[in-house]
């Protein structure tokens, strides 16, 4: 694939990673409990800016982290078939976002297991110094790499084939579009925007963005296993 291609996919991969919503919610819920504790607009922001800077470069380090595992194994020569398993999952999580992503309740509780939502519920009651809300940002993440693993993984295989520089371009045009969502809420906070108008929002719209990422992430699967393995098989005849 050439450079524009590559980084467009890396560019959809991560569109995709930022319509997951854990993160986001974990956000908005850090400034719901900082607004009830009636904290300065200050500490808001010194807080939320930290979230998202955490959550950004936990981001970053997951891709660069991939992508050094694929250097280390296959170097810039990746098999195809671990392309086709690669696909694999896209597809297989894009089903999953549609199945079960959301629960099937009023409001925009997620798939996350009660213990450790209840984890993240704590800690965003516990939170009150930037550090903090800095680790919280790494760990929501964390949380949901079940399902950002597949945009990272693809991701990861497309960037080890690129030039040194371009490898760098990719993974900040990642780690920014990736962040998006968190950042316009973060505007949105500072702004003065009221966070009931944002979770309604959502609330309203979650079962469009459950069905365009599922599909997203389907579409790409199906793009990347075209482009790549479908065209060098038959080129490779």
């Amino acid at each position: 694939m050439d450079i524009p291609t590559s980084l467009a996919i890396v560019a959809f991969a991560a569109l995709l990673h930022a319509s997951f919503q854990l993160s986001v919610s974990v956000l908005t819920l850090l400034s719901s409990h900082s607004i009830g504790s009636k904290r300065p607009l200050k500490n808001l922001l010194s807080l939320t800016t930290s979230f998202v800077i955490g959550a950004a470069v936990m981001t970053l380090l997951l891709l660069s982290f991939v992508a050094l595992v694929v250097i280390s194994v296959y170097e810039t020569e990746v098999p195809l078939v671990v392309w086709a398993v690669a696909c694999g999952l896209l597809s297989g999580v894009g089903i999953a976002v549609w199945i079960f992503y959301y629960r099937r309740e009023q409001g925009t509780s997620l798939w996350l297991p009660r213990g450790t939502a209840r984890f993240l519920s704590d800690r965003t009651k516990a939170t009150t110094h930037p550090a903090e809300a800095f680790s919280l940002g790494l760990t929501s993440v964390i949380a949901e790499l079940l399902f950002i693993i597949a945009p990272l993984l693809v991701s990861a295989l497309v960037l080890v084939e690129l030039p040194a520089l371009w490898q760098l371009i990719g993974i900040a045009v990642y780690t920014v579009i990736a962040s998006l969502s968190l950042i316009i809420v973060w505007v949105l906070i500072g702004s003065g925007h009221a966070l009931s108008g944002i979770q309604k929002w959502r609330e309203s719209n979650k079962r469009f963005l459950q069905f365009a990422a599922g599909s997203g992430l389907l579409i790409l699967g199906i793009f990347v296993y075209v482009s790549k393995v479908l065209s060098t098989a038959v080129g490779g005849m």
